[in-house]
């Protein structure tokens, strides 16, 4: 947006502390002739300039002196006002040249850089402070999508990869066995659908432009179970639900899918035989929580702080035929967090997982 030049804010600092000093001192000379000529005539208030020469006469004492001494003055506060004040405007304003100086460096892409500005807490301090904490907050996001990027572009050129294997095989031999490689490419071509229905949801959970409703995580909670339990039955799970009436505002697809990820990902990653898996939801101190906890094999705690990172895959211990996109409690973060929640993972004792969602509840409605 092009702008007029215009004045620096030193020289409008300099001019702003000149001129109040410039008035504090005519109302100071004022002030002290009104009261030397006190009882005198009022045209004898006005100074008379024509006897300039005598203000600089050292035997010379009297009022008369007193409008051009005056002048003198003024103009020496003038000078005083100007040089002072282009001096101190300078020095308080030297932090925020540092601070323009990182946002320009950060507009070119330079986000490493931090201000780090010293002295004690005030205006120009606080914002350099909250300056340095976007820089450091921008940094770590464009790594995180960096690396995201990356790894998604490499996920979907497995797919890609493997289809034009499959059909280079085909093709360099007419006996093979079309229906096995329909079949083959069948199974391809939804794992690269699924990757990529991953990616566009897990995008959209971070915009936070959705539309926001009252959701009972209780009756998503039922939904889900419905939905999986085919699932659950296929790989011989029982899945157990209760839990109170959990209010909260969001979007009730996200917050749909968030559940189904977290009920799926427990049926997924499981025992081999007669595997559990309990949702619970509560509500109390003006949070809901949903928790989703399954029977498996002990975790380490390093191992489950990996899990919420994108294409990060747990093992399925049944069949490996379909691993997933890695992104499953991925998406469950960002959905959380756009719904100014957290996520909370901890390894059971006696096995498996316990995944923990708490987000704000709902404001009681009027009435």
């Amino acid at each position: 947006m092009a702008r007029p030049p215009g004045l620096s804010v030193r020289v409008k600092l300099t001019l702003s502390y000149a001129g109040f000093l410039m008035i504090a001192g005519v109302l100071l000379l004022a002030a002290a002739w009104v009261y030397l000529m006190r009882g005198a005539p009022l045209s004898s208030l006005v100074p008379d300039f024509s006897n300039l020469p005598l203000a600089f006469d050292r035997h010379n004492r009297g009022p008369v002196v007193f409008g051009p001494v005056a002048a003198a003055m003024l103009l020496f506060l003038l000078v005083f006002g100007l040089v002072g004040g282009w001096i101190l405007a300078g020095r308080m304003l030297a932090p925020l040249t540092r601070i323009t100086g990182a946002a320009r460096r950060a507009a070119a892409g330079s986000l490493s850089h931090r201000i780090e500005l010293d002295g004690r807490n005030d205006e120009f301090r606080e914002l350099a402070d909250a300056f340095d904490r976007m820089l450091q907050r921008l940094e770590a996001h464009v790594a995180e999508q960096q690396r995201f990027a990356a790894n998604a572009s490499h996920e979907l050129r497995t797919p890609l990869a493997v289809s034009q294997i499959l059909l280079d095989v085909a093709r360099s031999d007419p006996d093979h066995d079309t229906d096995r490689l329909v079949e083959r490419l069948h199974a391809v071509n939804l794992r690269a659908i699924d990757l990529t229905e991953a990616l566009i949801l897990f995008s959209r959970a971070g915009q936070r432009s959705f539309a926001r409703e009252r959701v009972d995580l209780s009756l998503l909670a039922e939904e889900a179970t419905e939905t999986l339990l085919p699932l659950a039955e296929e790989r011989g799970r029982a899945i157990e639900t209760s839990g109170d009436v959990a209010l909260a505002v969001g979007s009730h697809p996200l917050l749909l899918q968030l559940t189904t990820n977290l009920v799926h990902n427990a049926i997924v990653h499981n025992l081999p035989e007669q595997g559990t898996v309990w949702i619970t939801t509560s509500a109390q101190n003006g949070a809901v929580t949903l928790t989703v906890e399954n029977t498996g094999e002990p975790l380490s705690p390093w191992r489950v702080s990996t899990l919420t990172e994108p294409f990060q895959r747990g093992v399925d211990r049944v069949r490996g035929d379909h691993p997933g996109a890695g992104l499953g409690l991925a998406i469950v973060t960002s959905i959380a967090q756009a719904h100014d929640g957290t996520l909370t993972l901890t390894p059971r004792d006696a096995g498996g997982l316990r995944v923990t969602v708490r987000l704000p509840a709902a404001p009681l409605e009027a009435g």
